[in-house]
């Protein structure tokens, strides 16, 4: 199992905030029910690397649906071999620590 961290910016919409792009990337993976977490610098998503990099085309691709004409995207994968790793797995193991 894998993370990926991604974000996706549209340039040019005349507007400071993209709430309304995040939103269409939360909704979309609400509905495809695929695990992750949004953060304020990004979403997080859990699943198999050549899941997480072909998912990571479709999101890259929402924001042209709303007329952008420029989308930078960013993405780090996290992808561990010797466990099975879950979303929280990490927050709940430093949690642990602090303790």
């Amino acid at each position: 199992m894998a993370f990926m961290e991604i974000s996706v910016v549209p340039l040019g919409t005349g507007q400071p905030g993209v709430g309304d792009f995040v939103a269409d990337i939360i909704a979309y993976l609400r509905d495809q029910q695929i695990p992750h977490t949004l953060t304020d610098m990004g979403t997080i998503i859990e699943g198999e690397v050549e899941e997480l990099l072909a998912l990571a085309k479709i999101l890259h691709e929402m924001p042209f649906r709303r007329q952008v004409w420029r989308v930078v995207t960013h993405i780090s994968i996290d992808d561990r071999r010797d466990k099975k790793v879950h979303l929280q797995d990490k927050i709940r193991a430093v949690s642990q620590r602090l303790r």
